[in-house]
């Protein structure tokens, strides 16, 4: 069953969902210190325009349009613009490498190119250099010298709007609409094939599920980079529902933005609501006296809440309490207003879903792959499990494997990979089963877990399989640890290297005496490192003998995307960070 029977192309949410809400912010980004809004019937404007503009340079059916630049509203003009005539957009990550930017022009046959502002434009131009049939890079900022993207708008002048609907018309459901290429950890980037059908599926899907209820009246904050399909389909999620889409500044504005725009709703990844709480918590700790108590008080308080379950009388007369005294400054952070938090692309440490909840904030795990359009399960609001990443949408069907890995079968299964029709037959088995590379249990029969990633699990000399992230996700609950990553492929035991929570660990030196001149010399402090040992062989009691970390390096620096050690989804890149650090973590087993 359709959500909406009329909205059978990923454009269609225009005339269907985003017009007759006809909102003055349908799209708002700030710009030079001023929120710019953009009205539906602009956005619907300014779309058309941009499609009669680029089928007077002669773009077609089928043609690639790479898009390079963070999130703002001109993103969305173009790549709707694009669809409309049937052509099929490359968007990309404005950190990858020019070598990749070369490899994914090249190998997508790019014909135009859409880039933010002049830094980009340059990576853009070495990258295309030996490369022929790019026919125009256009940028988002004024750039002197460089072809600005309103001189495609400028072409539509005059042009009658009705000379679109036969473009539109031919484009079909089955049609690619987008071509993905994921980061991955190891090798070449491979091009995801997206129809309108797989994504309009999986919309369907999150629409009858219920994942996201949202009303026209609503403000969403977008922050995600529009590049990952993660955020994308959640901005065709607010335009089905007409919530208007506030686009963050940058990443180092996010706390300031939710202040200014309140929204009620924001997707996001573990790793940020990590930091989110590491902030707060380091706040609680400069605290002093009484209110540092009732701070402390509150948290552990949070820790044990179970959004599923009676609490009993005793306990949510004591939430009250804190919701009003600690947590109600929690939301005014979020800027009060957040009736959800969407996070996905890595499993959430239960601690922190518990913690936002008892806060009044209420955290919906999802999980997905680009491959999967990208959502396979997500949680409801009324009916969840702390811990796992929600029920199958209702229009995909689930399986876990002998092996333990996830295989999901459904319409918004991608169509393959671009030129690797080896690639797709390894990763869609003859039935259509499609094999997510991911660990995973059904508990209760329905409630997703995932466990690990199949290709991260190693094994000890002692033949027993270590699922590093659960054992990650157990260190990082000490509000000492900041990032973990567990190693011990073929050794003994597991071993870790652990980055503190600097602002924490001074905190603790500053309680115990501990001079605290900088982050590389304090982690060389015996007495740190005994306390680290400390806290590792606490965590530890809880999880499998064979699976528990026995020795510990400390890092100074943050594993971070600029370094090369993060995917821009902000998960660890083993491998390297293994390369890196190859002496330390063998210096651990000597």
């Amino acid at each position: 069953m359709k959500a909406n029977p009329n909205i059978t192309r990923v454009f269609d949410l225009l005339p269907n969902c985003v017009l007759p809400v006809n909102k003055n912010d349908a799209f708002t980004i700030k710009v030079n210190g001023e929120w710019k809004k953009y009205s539906a019937t602009e956005l619907v404007e300014i779309v058309n325009n941009v499609s009669l503009g680029l089928m007077k340079l002669g773009v077609k059916k089928d043609d690639k349009i790479a898009l390079i630049s963070p999130n703002r509203p001109e993103w969305n003009f173009i790549e709707l613009g694009v669809q409309q005539l049937g052509a099929v957009s490359v968007p990309m990550y404005p950190t990858i490498t020019i070598e990749d930017y070369r490899y994914i022009f090249n190998d997508a046959e790019v014909k135009f190119i859409f880039v933010a502002g002049k830094d980009l434009l340059e990576k853009v131009k070495e990258a295309t250099q030996t490369l022929e049939g790019i026919q125009g890079v256009y940028t988002f900022d004024k750039v002197s010298g460089a072809n600005h993207w309103t001189e495609v708008t400028d072409l539509a002048k005059g042009e009658d709007v009705a000379q679109l609907e036969p473009f539109k018309a031919a484009v079909e459901p089955d049609d690619l609409l987008t071509l993905i290429y994921t980061s991955g950890t190891t090798g070449q980037p491979k091009g995801v094939m997206l129809t309108h059908d797989n994504i309009i599926s999986n919309l369907d899907g999150i629409v009858s599920a219920g994942s996201l209820p949202l009303l026209p009246e609503e403000k969403a904050l977008s922050f995600l980079p529009l590049c990952h399909i993660y955020e994308r389909m959640d901005i065709y999620v607010y335009m089905y529902y007409g919530v208007s889409v506030y686009y963050a500044e940058s990443m180092e504005t996010i706390a300031d933005n939710l202040r200014e725009v309140k929204p009620q709703v924001f997707a996001t990844v573990p790793r940020l609501l990590e930091k989110v709480y590491d902030k707060i918590v380091a706040k609680g700790y400069e605290l002093t006296g009484v209110k540092k108590q009732l701070f402390f008080w509150a948290l552990n308080l949070g820790l044990k809440y179970d959004p599923m379950k009676p609490m009993g009388w005793w306990y949510d007369t004591q939430l009250k309490i804190a919701r009003k005294l600690i947590f109600s400054k929690w939301q005014e952070a979020l800027g009060g207003n957040v009736k959800i938090i969407a996070s996905g692309s890595a499993a959430l440490q239960p601690r922190l879903s518990r913690v936002f909840w008892a806060a009044g904030i209420p955290i919906a795990e999802g999980y997905g792959l680009t491959e999967t359009s990208p959502v396979i399960s997500s949680s409801i609001l009324t009916d969840f499990r702390v811990g796992c990443v929600g029920t199958v949408l209702p229009n995909l069907e689930l399986k876990i494997a002998e092996d333990g890995e996830i295989c999901v079968k459904g319409p918004s299964v991608m169509k393959g990979y671009y030129k690797k029709p080896e690639a797709t037959a390894e990763a869609i088995d003859s039935e259509g089963w499609f094999h997510t590379g991911d660990i995973g249990i059904l508990s209760e029969g329905k409630y997703l877990k995932i466990t690990d990633r199949k290709k991260e699990i190693f094994k000890t000399s002692g033949g027993k399989y270590v699922a590093p992230q659960l054992v990650e996700n157990k260190l990082k609950e000490s509000m000492l640890i900041e990032q973990a990553i567990v190693v011990g492929e073929g050794q003994k035991f597991p071993s870790a290297l652990l980055i503190p929570e600097f602002n924490a660990l001074k905190e603790w030196c500053s309680r115990n005496g501990i001079d605290y001149s900088d982050d590389t010399q304090i982690i060389k402090n015996q007495k740190v490192k005994e306390k680290f040992d400390e806290e590792v062989k606490d965590l530890m009691k809880s999880i499998a003998q064979y699976e528990q970390v026995k020795k510990v390096e400390l890092l100074p620096k943050l594993f971070t995307i600029d370094s090369g050690e993060l995917t821009p989804t902000l998960k660890l890149k083993r491998k390297v960070i293994h390369g890196k650090y190859k002496e330390l973590i063998e210096g651990m087993y000597e």
